[in-house]
């Protein structure tokens, strides 16, 4: 662990023998969050605490290079508030360029004018390219048609890459500007991720049932009756991803494909990872309801041994009276059963502000993205 000695502003302006090098950043705006360096040197991750600054003053951070660390030819680098929604920005609202330094001592003075705020704002050319599956998709397990969206990377059309996939439910709520209850906006958040090069995805968004959706999603016999989740799980799994891989360049490997969703669209989710834990290796699981079964038998023959798979679970504080303790007993539940041990890794996210709305869902969206299938410090 990198350690720093707290040492006042003037001293340290002043002290440019210094033979290690220190950085000294002041920002205009100021708030109680923790600043990383993130750079070259680390792989770009946003929230390494070895790279945590001290706060000094009010405005004011600090960081000293140890010892043992190794300096690049060209130190590369950027200031983040822990995740590159709340990267720095320019006075205008901008992408700033890589700061660059080749001194390994003495002091450097940086400035930061503004703070990016949940991932706003975007720009247009990175947005992601909107394809309209089908409008009738059918789904010969439910014996009806669904309308289903992918959304590619902005340069898909110029590109030989292949791409991780990730599966989502509820496609009237992820990028509809007329939705209802507002929407995820996960276009614009992928044009930023994609500015920023965190890394190039194909989202496959499935519109729910309407009236049926509760239904759909309910899997087997719970509180709210019996469900038809096990029958669009199948159909997702063994109809819609053959498909998609056909028609679209995907990662088809279990590591590269990801399924997720909101409320119930989060439950089925999980179900889907432990049903069929050869075909997704990511599970994106926001706010689930996991009321609806208290309590989930691991060992019931539908669910198969599991590989490494990694969980994004998130809950908000202002969702409902039991949302986090649920989140907390399911985390726990799955790290101590034998059936799991060793097999997942769960990053559970609280916002203790979070409601049960698209706006939260939202934010944590890219995080979830980034943290599932491109951060490369796990």
């Amino acid at each position: 662990m990198i350690t720093t000695k707290k040492i006042p502003a003037e001293n340290l302006e002043n002290n440019v023998t210094e033979p290690h090098l220190n950085i000294l950043l002041t920002t205009d705006e100021d708030d109680l969050r923790p600043v990383y360096i993130s750079g070259n040197f680390n792989n770009w991750h946003t929230q390494d605490k070895d790279f945590e600054m001290e706060k000094i003053g009010n405005g004011l951070y600090h960081f000293k290079f140890s010892d043992q660390f190794v300096y690049p030819e060209e130190l590369l680098y950027k200031f983040t508030k822990g995740d590159w929604s709340e990267v720095e920005i320019d006075k205008y609202g901008n992408r700033t360029e890589n700061r660059a330094c080749k001194q390994n001592k003495g002091v450097r003075k940086e400035h930061v004018d503004k703070w990016r705020k949940n991932w706003l704002p975007f720009k247009s050319n990175f947005l992601p390219i909107v394809k309209l599956i089908s409008e009738e998709f059918e789904i010969p397990q439910l014996n009806k048609t669904r309308r289903i969206w992918a959304l590619l990377p902005h340069d898909y059309e110029t590109s030989k890459e292949n791409y991780p996939v990730m599966y989502l439910q509820d496609a009237q709520n992820l990028f509809n500007e007329n939705a209802k209850y507002g929407n995820w906006e996960i276009d614009k958040k992928l044009a930023v991720m994609s500015e920023y090069k965190i890394g190039k995805i194909i989202i496959i968004a499935i519109e729910h049932a309407e009236q049926d959706r509760i239904k759909e999603y309910n899997v087997g016999k719970t509180v709210l009756g019996v469900g038809q989740g096990k029958k669009y799980i199948r159909f997702i799994t063994d109809t819609l991803k053959p498909f998609i891989d056909k028609q679209f360049r995907t990662k088809v490997e279990r590591e590269f494909t990801g399924i997720g969703g909101s409320s119930m669209g989060g439950l089925v989710s999980i179900f889907s990872g432990l049903m069929y834990p050869e075909v997704y290796g990511k599970l994106m699981i926001f706010s689930p309801s996991l009321w609806v079964v208290p309590k989930i038998d691991f060992l019931t023959s539908d669910f198969s041994e599991p590989g490494d798979t990694k969980i994004y679970l998130y809950a908000g504080g202002n969702e409902s009276a039991t949302m986090i303790q649920h989140v907390k007993k399911f985390k726990k539940n799955m790290i101590e059963n034998e059936f799991v041990a060793d097999k997942m890794k769960i990053n559970l996210s609280i916002n203790l502000k979070g409601k049960h709305n698209e706006t939260y869902w939202s934010d944590e969206f890219p995080k979830a993205i980034e943290w599932l299938f491109f951060n490369t410090k796990e």
